[in-house]
């Protein structure tokens, strides 16, 4: 971490990978990244995803604008300068509108398991919850272990006017893998 830091001027966060691999996994599957209107499923071209901050007084959610477009260091610099702006009251209207999905982090909170509520104008949410160590099972040539490994769970609320159970599905397995 320090050496990213010192190279690149900015930390390294899991929340900078979520955000990139979900920018992926929303272009693979565009369903995901539309809401529903009046006259049906408007697709976006877009892929703005909002990232829900903790406040003392409530949660706001800063975009990252077209974050598909972006690396993994800009993704890391712009999530620390929206943070950081966000807990100063400093954001623009600009800096928390145009959201086409939001990736929320109980999991700062010690969360291990949560669900989210779509936001209106989104088709979907991501919930990132804590990485802890757990017991499970890996395979190897020798057969069947048990190993302790880190594992974080995920899981996405979506709209059912939108997006199906299979689509969500895929999109999940697209950011797990």
């Amino acid at each position: 971490k320090e050496e990213w830091r010192r190279r690149n001027g900015v930390s390294l966060t899991y929340t900078a990978f979520f955000v990139r691999t979900a920018a992926a996994a929303l272009r693979a599957f565009p369903i995901v990244n539309s809401h529903w209107t009046d006259e049906g499923i408007l697709l976006r071209g877009r892929v703005n995803i909002g990232i829900g901050v903790a406040l003392e007084d409530g949660l706001t959610v800063p975009v990252i604008k077209d974050a598909d477009q972006k690396s993994l260091v800009g993704v890391a610099r712009e999530l620390e300068d929206l943070g950081r702006r966000a807990r100063d009251n400093t954001l623009t209207l600009e800096d928390v509108q145009g959201g086409t999905f939001t990736i929320t982090n109980p999991g700062v909170f010690g969360s291990i398991w949560s669900m989210p509520i779509v936001l209106p104008g989104q088709a979907a949410i991501l919930a990132t919850d804590a990485i802890v160590k757990r017991p499970v099972v890996v395979s190897d040539e020798e057969g069947d272990k048990i190993a302790i490994r880190s594992i974080c769970l995920m899981s996405v609320a979506y709209d059912h006017r939108v997006v199906d159970g299979a689509s969500a599905d895929h999109f999940m397995n697209d950011v797990r893998d």
